[in-house]
């Protein structure tokens, strides 16, 4: 007997989601989101929802507020987080997708929430594969997208084996009803000049469910790779906030070389995206022929990958995160990277072992001109410091 579309749908939701937890579900009141919210609840799932409202539209807020209204009606607690900024430089979507899931994720710890449903569909992945080819991406970037993940709190997106036709097709017949965004029909943003690009492909047999099947194809290449990744780690070591290469590095197969490395600048410089493929491949070439080279915050020499120094963070009091990375931990004094200056007040920082330029970028401790504290050089006092976040090629 075939299964019932909103049992198979259900189903989806079943099988991506913990029974026995209180959902959070993402919800901008379009059509995606709409059906997961329903399927969530249809499920049998304790739902509360979110909408952020970015303000990059005048009837956002009542838009907002409508969807509030909505789930009043079907019981579920909602909130809606706001994105305050000012004018916005560089890539709006990629700034407005940041502060969404920034938000999303506060609201969700805030609620004792582990768990983020998303809706993202099958066409999502359909036109993250085809923006990937556009960019030239390597295997991740063609691989679609993740099915859940890790940051401060779970997220799932529960929906990748769904269709958007699919799922509006089911509201319909639920006699549900979603409001349309009116950016996702402007041709300025990337994912809209995809979806229509694919409507244009489908005469080629080039359609959502094929790319969607294609990323799916390399998710698993992806894991295999994954794999070898997380072997070649025993060739890169960690020590004062940077990272020496071992020639083994260098053995392994070219992708392996060139995701280290992606993970490495990454880890250095709190990227939120890999480089670009050209300059990963000038890099990895500096690096395995111990030549220097910079890229995106950090700087190759001698074998070894440490931060520039004109990217580093300046000045910081004493108990904040330095750099994006160091918590230096005692009493109250001024933070910033050691320096020649700092250098020359620690006459016997070879004794560590590690390069001057490795020294350079690692946090001081000052007053003034005075450095009192230089603990990665060897000089301590009553100050610590930590980073935040180990190196790790993980699988």
């Amino acid at each position: 007997m075939p299964v019932d579309q909103g049992e198979r749908l259900v189903g989806l939701i079943r099988a991506a989601l913990p029974a026995d937890q209180t959902i959070g579900v993402a919800l901008s009141g379009g059509g995606d989101s709409t059906a997961l919210l329903h399927l969530c609840l249809r499920a049998g799932f304790r739902v509360e929802a979110i909408t952020v409202d970015h303000r990059l539209r005048p009837e956002s807020a009542t838009e907002a507020a409508a969807v509030g209204a909505a789930c009043h009606l079907l019981g579920v607690r909602h909130e809606v987080g706001v994105w305050e900024h000012g004018n916005v430089p560089g890539n709006l979507m990629d700034a407005a997708r940041r502060a969404r899931m920034g938000l999303i994720r506060a609201w969700a710890v805030s609620r004792g929430i582990g768990v983020v449903a998303l809706g993202h569909t099958r066409d999502d992945v359909a036109e993250t594969v085809l923006m990937g080819l556009a960019r030239s991406a390597g295997v991740a970037g063609l691989a679609g997208l993740r099915p859940d993940w890790e940051d401060g709190v779970r997220f799932v997106r529960p929906l990748l084996d769904a269709g958007r036709v699919e799922l509006r097709d089911w509201l319909r017949g639920q006699r549900i009803d979603w409001v349309d965004d009116p950016t996702n029909d402007n041709d300025r943003f990337a994912r809209v000049k995809a979806r229509k690009a694919l409507a244009a492909l489908a005469p080629l047999g080039i359609t959502v469910e094929r790319l969607a099947e294609v990323a799916g194809n390399l998710q698993r290449v992806q894991e295999a790779l994954a794999v070898q990744i997380a072997a070649a780690g025993q060739w890169v070591d960690a020590r004062a906030g940077a990272l020496r290469f071992d020639a083994g590095v260098w053995a392994a197969p070219g992708e392996v070389q060139r995701q280290v490395v992606i993970a490495a600048v990454r880890w250095l410089s709190g990227a939120a995206y890999p480089p670009r493929a050209a300059e990963v491949e000038r890099l990895v070439a500096a690096l395995a022929g111990v030549q220097d080279a910079t890229l995106g915050g950090c700087r190759a020499r001698k074998g070894w990958l440490m931060r520039e120094p004109r990217a580093v963070g300046g000045a910081m009091a004493v108990g904040q995160v330095w750099d994006g990375r160091w918590l230096v931990e005692g009493p109250a004094a001024e933070v910033r990277a050691l320096g020649a200056e700092g250098l020359r007040q620690v006459p016997d920082w070879r004794n560590q072992g590690l390069p001057r330029e490795v020294l350079l970028v690692t946090p001081g401790v000052w007053e003034g001109e005075r450095l009192l504290a230089a603990p990665l050089a060897g000089l301590s006092a009553e100050w610590q410091v930590r980073l935040q976040y180990p190196f790790t090629l993980r699988r």
